[in-house]
């Protein structure tokens, strides 16, 4: 992808996400009364501004684009005329104030629900857990998993593609021990699989956690039946999702690609599929239904490729399946925050805007849906980072007002001043580390 496409992609995920989040602080200013002087998305000089009332709140699109701010009428910025008192911010109870200031984070968890929401009714496709050949002496291959096996459940946890598996398994960064892997075989078998896991496996980089593992995706498509459409030639056959083709008219079948050039070969002539399902071995007859396609005519029987699915969910239940998702992942962001800070992760796991300005091109480039998921994965931990505990963040803001329930009066003005002056240190280190890292992937081998 181009220089100019990534920067791109990237701003656009980024104005979402910063106008989403300063949405969110501004609908919750005006819900409570306080009024809003300026809505900014990004810092410093403004390159554009409006004002659509004499009294209304300044738009603006400033230079530096990593961030937004919420400006609101507060005595601790400047003098406030008399009458308008009862519109500062500083005026408002304490619990009215922790509302404005959650809201950020609030909004940017809700754009992850509503964005996984519509994905999981949609319809999200994704690469089946089936496995190439585990490298010698990697934890699958001495765990026993073979080429072939279909990875069905991960500690307990049934996934469905490789992304779930993934997840899994960064949830395991720096613990180390015993994993247990419920898998199915070529044979159609079920069995149990341990991978033992060091400590270290996969915690300098979560990107790479399956291949040192040794869980690799096949390179192999096998011949076996994914979806089966209502009222095809596979559904009248009785074929099910899952059963294994080993062989078309007495010969052998290695792959799906070798199966549906054979079943193209017989437009309306009845066909001899073995299978093997749930390790029995069946022999069905299907005829294909006869279809024009690039000026022939071929065979059609209706079914796709088991090695992808499409994960769909009605409207209530795709809710519920966001609302899980994005409590994960941030429940995933947190723990692997913390594992940072206490050595069991690498720093090299945190990512910066070169990072982040990477994906975002390679994920529009693959098309809506993947950008959309990344958006998600972006707005939860952007939502997560934004209620740590540090001054000039959410969460710092929603600790000062804490200590003020607490104490029975708001921080003084040395500590706000020195609060700040730590947050900003802490997020200029955290910035550096990040970009560090950014640019050791840029130009590292």
């Amino acid at each position: 992808m181009s220089l100019l496409a990534t920067v791109a992609a990237f701003l656009v995920t980024l104005g979402v996400l910063i106008v989403v989040h300063e949405f969110g602080h501004y609908l919750a200013a005006r819900a409570c009364g306080v009024r809003v002087l300026r809505f900014s998305v990004g810092f410093g000089r403004p390159l554009w501004s409006k004002r659509f009332s004499p009294e209304g709140t300044e738009w603006a699109i400033a230079a530096f684009p990593l961030g937004g701010y919420v400006k609101m009428l507060d005595e601790h910025e400047g003098p406030v005329p008399p009458d308008q008192l009862a519109f500062a911010f500083n005026r408002q109870p304490v619990g009215r104030r922790m509302l404005i200031v959650a809201a950020g984070p609030a909004a940017n968890f809700l754009l992850a629900i509503v964005l996984y929401w519509g994905l999981f009714m949609h319809g999200m496709p994704g690469l089946r857990p089936v496995l190439d050949t585990p490298p010698a002496g990697s934890p699958a291959a001495l765990a026993g998993l073979k080429q072939g096996d279909t990875i069905e459940a991960v500690a307990g946890e049934p996934v469905t593609v490789w992304e779930d598996v993934h997840w899994r398994l960064v949830s395991r960064l720096g613990r180390g021990g015993e994993l247990e892997l419920l898998v199915q075989g070529r044979d159609g078998g079920r069995r149990v699989h341990i991978l033992r896991l060091a400590p270290d496996d996969g915690s300098d980089q979560g990107k790479g956690l399956t291949t040192r593992i040794g869980l690799l995706p096949s390179r192999v498509i096998e011949p076996r039946i994914g979806e089966v459409l209502p009222g095809s030639p596979a559904a009248q056959a009785g074929l099910r999702t899952g059963d294994r083709v080993t062989a078309i008219d007495g010969r052998p079948v290695e792959s799906w690609q070798a199966l549906v050039e054979a079943v193209r070969r017989h437009p309306g002539s009845p066909v001899r599929l073995a299978i093997l399902r749930d390790g029995q071995r069946l022999e069905v007859s299907v005829t294909p239904r006869a279809e024009r396609m690039d000026g022939q005519t071929v065979g059609r029987i209706g079914a796709a490729v088991y090695a992808y699915t499409t994960v769909r969910h009605g409207p209530w239940r795709a809710l519920l399946q966001a609302v899980q998702k994005t409590w994960e992942m941030a429940a995933l962001s947190l723990e692997l925050l913390w594992k940072m800070l206490w050595g069991e992760v690498s720093w090299r796991n945190l990512s910066g805007p070169v990072t982040i300005a990477d994906y975002a091109g390679q994920t529009a480039q693959m098309g809506w849906m993947p950008w959309l998921l990344f958006l998600a994965l972006l707005s939860t931990s952007l939502g997560v980072l934004n209620l740590l505990p540090v001054p000039v963040l959410d969460g710092g803001h929603l600790l000062y007002h804490v200590a003020e329930i607490v104490t029975g009066r708001p921080p003084s003005e040395q500590a706000l001043m020195a609060g700040q002056r730590i947050g900003m240190a802490l997020l200029f280190t955290l910035m550096l580390f990040a970009l560090y890292n950014d640019l050791n992937r840029l130009l590292g081998p």
